[in-house]
Order: C-alpha cells, then sequence, then structure tokens
C-alpha cells in the first residue's frame, strides 16, 4: 500500500493536477466576485429601467457556465482544463471520464 502511494506521489502528472486544481481554485473565487458584480449590475438595471440588460444576461449566464466547467474539474469529474486551456464557451457537454 505504501509503494502505491509513493508511486503516485511521484508521478508528474499527480502534481500537475494539483497545480491546476490550486490555481482553478483561485479562479473561481475571483468568478465568484465578478458574478456578485453581475448580479448587482443586473439589479441595478432592472430597478432604473424595468427590463434586463441583454449583455449583462448573456455574461453571467457565460460565467455561471464557467464556473460549472471549473468545478467539473476540481471534483475530478472530467480532465478537461477550463479557460484560458480550453475556448471560452466551451460546450457544458464534456466527457466524462467514466463515461465512453
Amino acid at each position: 500500500m505504501e509503494e502505491q502511494i509513493n508511486i503516485h506521489l511521484s508521478q508528474a502528472q499527480t502534481w500537475k493536477r494539483i497545480f491546476f486544481m490550486l490555481l482553478f481554485a483561485v479562479i473561481v473565487t475571483l468568478v465568484r466576485w465578478l458574478a456578485w458584480a453581475v448580479i448587482v449590475l443586473q439589479l441595478i438595471f432592472v430597478l432604473i429601467t424595468g427590463e434586463k440588460n441583454s449583455n449583462t444576461l448573456n455574461f453571467g449566464r457565460s460565467l455561471a457556465t464557467y464556473a460549472y466547467h471549473i468545478l467539473l474539474f476540481l471534483t475530478f469529474s472530467t480532465e478537461t482544463l477550463p479557460f484560458p486551456f480550453s475556448p471560452w464557451n466551451m460546450s457544458a457537454e464534456l466527457k466524462f471520464p467514466d463515461e465512453k
């Protein structure tokens, strides 16, 4: 058992994954703050005009999808790295390791 742990710890792929997980953990925190800014902007726009701002709405959707992709990566649901290593508007249909 201890040998297996040592083997896993010595693999470069494991450390690469840890590095990207830490990077995206920081990014998802920034995305959360940006999402709050979008929420406040949209609220202000609705209060002033009575209508949603389509640009803010589209950006909010895109930001939510991005956060979704980051969380999929962080939870080991996918090996696909989120933006900037993949397109920003990457499809929500990712290949999961357990699926064929």
